[in-house]
C-alpha cells in the first residue's frame, strides 16, 4: 500500500472508531421521530406564520413581524441566547403592475415583475413584442428588437439551466435597444400563475423593466409570432427600489454541555417573495429548523456541542443575512463543525450533502466516510443518502471560507410547480412530511453534536 493510501485508511479507521455505538443513535432518532409525529409542531408553526403574517419580502413590515415571532417561539421552546443580529437589506417594492395584449387579440396578461426591476414610465409603455427562444436567437436578431419588448419563451429544463433568462434577460435585451423584457415563468407547469424571482442589471446597458408572464401567455405569443401575426402589448409597472432597510437574522442556541464553543448550525431563511404565503420557500425550512431544536429540548437531550438555529434574512434578493453573519462571526468560523441549510420545500428529506469547498478530493472522501458513520441516526427515516455536494445560499459565504456545509435534499417533486408564485401557500404542505423532516434534522444534527467529528 502506498503511503497516501495508508494515511487515508488510518484516518478513516480512526474516525470511525471514535464514534458512539449505533444503537444509542438509532434509539434517540426513534424518540425524536415519535415526538415530532405526536405534536406536529412544525405544521402548527408554519400555518400560523403563513396565515397570520403571510409573505415576507425584505424590507417589509411582515418580515419584521416574522423576526419578532420567531424569537418568541424559540424562547418558548427553551432555547438560550435568543436574539436578532442586524443586517441591512434591499427594499424593492412591486407597486401596481398590469399587462394588456392589444394585438392580435385584446386580452389581459397575467404577470409578476421580477425583483429588482425598474418600473415603466408614467402611464406605462406600449410596444410590439418579439419572441425568442434563446440568447443566441436574440443575438442573431440584434438591433431588429430596438424599441420593442423581448419575450424569452424558454421551456423549463431544470432551474439552474433556465433561470439565467430571468436573471440576465433584461440586460441582454437592452443591449440591442429593447424597451422591456419578459420571461416565460421559470417552472415546469402553470395554472396561469406567473413565477417571480430576482433579476440583475449589467451596468453597461440601460435598465429596462422586466417581468415574468405565465407559460400559457408565453406559448400563446410564440404561436402568434409563428403565424406571422403582429403582437402589441401595453405594460405598466410601478416597481421601485427604496433605500436599504434594517432587518436581522434570528439566532438561538441549545448550549453544548461539554464543548459549547463548537457549533452545529441548523438554518432556513425567514424572508420570502411578496406573493403567496412563502410556505415552501422557505417557511417549511424555517419551521423545520425551529422544530428540530424544540424536539431536542422537549426530550431533555444534552448535546455535547452547541446546536444553533439561524433563521436568515434576505435570501431571496441579496443574501445580506448570510454575508452579515459571516462578517460578524469571522473569528469563530473555525469552531463551526457544520452548517445545515434546508431550502427546497417541504417534501421528505432524501439526502444530506457535505460541501467542503476548500478540501482536496482525498480529504473529501475521508470526511464523507466519517459522516456516514452517523448513519444509524437516520435509520428510522428510511433511505437517506449521504453524499458530497452543495449546501445552501445563505451558508454559502461561510462555506466559501472553509466552514463545512450540509445541504438538505428534499424529494422536491412539485417544488418548482409553485415556486415564487401566488400558489405557494400552506395548504400545499403535508403535515407528516414536515414532522418527518424536523425529526430527521434533529436526529442527524444531534448525532453530529454528540460526536468528535471534524471535517476541516
Amino acid at each position: 500500500m502506498n503511503p497516501s493510501r495508508l494515511l487515508l485508511f488510518c484516518l478513516v479507521a480512526a474516525t470511525l472508531g471514535a464514534q458512539p455505538a449505533p444503537a444509542p443513535l438509532h434509539a434517540t432518532a426513534e424518540r425524536l421521530r415519535a415526538e415530532a409525529f405526536r405534536t406536529h409542531g412544525a405544521y402548527a408553526d408554519l400555518a400560523w406564520l403563513c396565515d397570520r403574517i403571510g409573505n415576507r419580502l425584505s424590507g417589509s413590515p411582515q418580515l419584521d413581524q416574522a423576526i419578532a415571532w420567531a424569537q418568541a417561539r424559540l424562547k418558548a421552546a427553551g432555547l438560550t441566547n435568543v436574539h436578532a443580529e442586524p443586517a441591512m437589506v434591499p427594499h424593492w417594492v412591486r407597486g401596481h403592475e398590469s399587462a394588456e395584449l392589444l394585438l392580435p387579440t385584446p386580452q389581459r396578461v397575467n404577470l409578476l415583475g421580477l425583483g429588482g426591476s425598474v418600473g415603466t414610465p408614467e402611464g406605462g409603455l406600449t410596444a410590439d413584442v418579439v419572441v425568442v427562444g434563446s440568447f443566441d436567437e436574440l443575438d442573431k436578431l440584434g438591433t431588429a428588437v430596438k424599441g420593442k419588448i423581448v419575450l424569452y419563451d424558454v421551456p423549463f429544463k431544470g432551474y439552474g439551466r433556465t433561470v439565467v433568462y430571468r436573471h440576465d434577460g433584461a440586460s441582454h435585451a437592452a443591449r440591442y435597444g429593447a424597451v422591456a423584457a419578459l420571461v416565460r415563468s421559470v417552472g415546469p407547469v402553470s395554472l396561469d400563475t406567473p413565477h417571480t424571482g430576482v433579476m440583475d442589471y449589467d451596468a453597461a446597458y440601460p435598465k429596462i423593466p422586466t417581468a415574468a408572464v405565465t407559460i400559457e401567455a408565453s406559448t400563446q405569443m410564440r404561436r402568434m409570432q409563428d403565424r406571422g401575426e403582429r403582437i402589441r402589448l401595453k405594460l405598466e409597472m410601478g416597481a421601485k427600489t427604496l433605500p436599504d432597510a434594517p432587518s436581522a437574522n434570528v439566532v438561538a442556541d441549545i448550549r453544548g454541555s461539554e464543548k459549547p464553543d463548537e457549533v452545529v448550525i441548523l438554518s432556513g431563511h425567514l424572508d420570502s417573495w411578496d406573493v403567496g404565503q412563502g410556505a415552501q420557500d422557505d417557511g417549511a425550512g424555517t419551521v423545520a429548523a425551529m422544530e428540530a431544536a424544540r424536539l431536542i429540548q422537549a426530550l431533555g437531550l444534552k448535546p455535547r456541542r452547541t446546536i444553533r438555529v439561524i433563521l436568515w434574512t434576505n435570501e431571496e434578493n441579496g443574501l445580506r443575512g448570510g454575508l452579515a453573519y459571516r462578517d460578524a462571526h469571522r473569528a469563530e468560523l473555525g469552531k463551526i463543525v457544520a452548517a445545515f441549510e434546508t431550502d427546497s420545500g417541504s417534501e421528505r428529506i432524501k439526502a444530506f450533502s457535505l460541501d467542503l469547498q476548500k478540501a482536496k478530493p482525498e480529504a473529501k472522501a475521508v470526511a464523507l466516510a466519517s459522516l456516514k458513520s452517523l448513519g444509524a441516526s437516520l435509520e428510522p427515516f428510511g433511505v437517506v443518502e449521504l453524499r458530497l455536494g452543495g449546501s445552501g445560499a445563505d451558508v454559502g459565504p461561510m462555506v466559501a471560507e472553509g466552514v463545512p456545509g450540509i445541504g438538505v435534499g428534499h424529494a422536491a417533486t412539485h417544488y418548482f410547480d409553485i415556486h415564487h408564485t401566488q400558489a405557494d401557500t400552506v395548504d400545499k404542505v403535508d403535515p407528516d412530511d414536515l414532522a418527518f423532516n424536523a425529526a430527521a434534522l434533529a436526529s442527524f444534527a444531534y448525532a453530529l453534536a454528540q460526536s468528535d467529528l471534524r471535517f476541516q
